[in-house]
């Protein structure tokens, strides 16, 4: 059970050094029994009180790492119903679904195909994660032999979905290294499956008919010492599945019931007839409440939609995403090549960085931290002042790059020129477009 505000207060030791974040240990302990602090923040817990402190600091839905290697990825973890009160921190897992009897040939092909969905989007690499080998037909030779080729020429990881104890055996044999997801522990097989998840350390997940149905199961593992569990309500009509979702994320947050505070598991690929229905579906259940969503099949047309929904469903909307501050060469520059600055909004870097990187001319990018606001908000908001530009320009260590004295503000921000010159007697100010496409005719024109 979890510890009041005041039964964790009694805990800390109530030094009031605000280190923390909050004037006194009384408001850090009442924050902590809500979720909305971690125990980390306080330096000066003791090593006693803080393995009593575990559970009430353990986020209400357990995270689950599911795979390793370069795909491992962690589901669950969440603290808040709805993204606007904190965050979402683990994004959905997207999985596509194979069959144990598929032909070698067919396997390596798919294989190959999906692997190359993989997204630039705004610095980052997305792509999906995991690969559903289903058994369906018992074999488990052939079960076997398809999970260790998927764990070992693949950089997916796996979920081994069977209900058959030797089966699922196999399959751990020959790709438990890959630290795939069990699916799934039933009422009729909870004890087999539950000792093979234990001496092997998997994650499982849990099948029921119902939400109720499934709290017998989850404290049956967990009474095994299973930490690791991923739930599946066990409907496929639309309507249901959803309120199952909504139901289990309230149940853990709302009524801080430990027995369901787990990652779900969804399958559109079983509720729908065709791939638009099923990616609109997945699209559902990622934005409601979704830890694994289970597809049919990996389609750019699907896939690429679904991939930027979890980018911007599990972006901090309280933190704009940002670059780091300093110099970023780009189209290998010397010490006469133009430098441009902007801000550190990191839309903002990869666009200007794009169309200079086309315009293959050689220059420096200083990104100035804004706090991820855009040059114009940045700007309007005092954060992006000419006296500001100024002084970064001074301490970034530019001026130990290049041997002229011009720099490159952004169209938007014409106003802080006069500042920036007084700020830097001697540069010259160049004010450059306002739009970034205009940035590679801009600096051809410049030479």
């Amino acid at each position: 059970m979890a510890l009041t505000g005041i039964q964790i207060f009694k805990l800390l030791p109530k030094t009031n050094c605000k280190e923390c974040g909050v004037p006194t240990c009384l408001a850090f302990a009442m924050n902590l029994a809500s979720g909305k602090a971690e125990l980390d923040s306080c330096p000066y817990v003791s090593d006693e009180a803080r393995e009593q402190l575990a559970e009430a600091s353990a986020p209400p839905i357990r995270p689950v790492a599911v795979g390793k290697g370069v795909r491992k990825a962690t589901t669950g973890g969440e603290t808040v119903m709805y993204r606007h009160e904190k965050t979402f921190f683990n994004p959905t897992l997207l999985a596509a679904t194979v069959n144990s009897d598929i032909a070698d040939g067919d396997l390596d092909t798919k294989l190959l195909g999906w692997n190359a969905l993989q997204y630039e989007r705004v610095g980052l690499n997305l792509r999906p994660e995991l690969v559903a080998l289903k058994d369906v037909n018992g074999d488990k030779d052939a079960f076997a032999k398809a999970a260790k080729k998927i764990a070992e020429t693949s950089e997916f990881n796996l979920i081994l979905m069977t209900d058959k104890e030797d089966v699922m055996k196999a399959g751990v044999a020959a790709a438990g290294f890959k630290r795939p997801l069990m699916y799934s522990a039933t009422a009729a097989n909870v004890d087999a499956f539950g000792a093979i998840a234990k001496d092997n350390d998997l994650p499982i997940a849990v099948k029921a008919d119902t939400v109720g149905d499934l709290i017998p199961l989850t404290e049956k593992l967990t009474a095994l010492g299973i930490k690791d569990i991923v739930l599946d309500s066990g409907s496929r009509d639309v309507k249901q599945a959803f309120e199952d979702q909504v139901a289990i994320r309230r149940a853990a947050l709302k009524d801080s019931n430990r027995s369901l505070g787990f990652p779900t598991i969804t399958f559109p690929c079983e509720m729908a007839s065709n791939t638009d229905v099923e990616t609109l579906l997945a699209g559902m259940f990622i934005a409601k409440y979704g830890g694994v969503v289970v597809m049919s099949d990996f389609r750019t047309e699907s896939v690429f939609p679904l991939l930027l929904e979890k980018l911007n469903i599990f972006t901090d909307p309280q933190r704009p995403m940002t670059v780091t501050e300093g110099i970023y060469e780009i189209n290998n520059p010397d010490e006469n090549s133009p430098i441009l600055v902007t801000t550190n909004f990191a839309l903002t870097y990869f666009i200007v960085f794009g169309e200079i990187e086309g315009s293959r001319v050689p220059c420096y990018l200083l990104i100035k931290d804004a706090e991820g606001l855009s040059v114009l908000t940045a700007w309007a908001a005092g954060k992006f002042g000419g006296d500001d530009v100024g002084s970064f320009v001074k301490k970034c260590g530019i001026m130990d790059k290049v041997k002229h004295q011009n720099i490159v503000i952004p169209g938007y921000a014409a106003a802080i020129a006069g500042d920036v010159e007084e700020e830097l007697p001697g540069w010259n100010i160049i004010v450059g477009p306002r739009e970034a496409a205009h940035i590679p005719a801009f600096l051809k024109a410049q030479k």
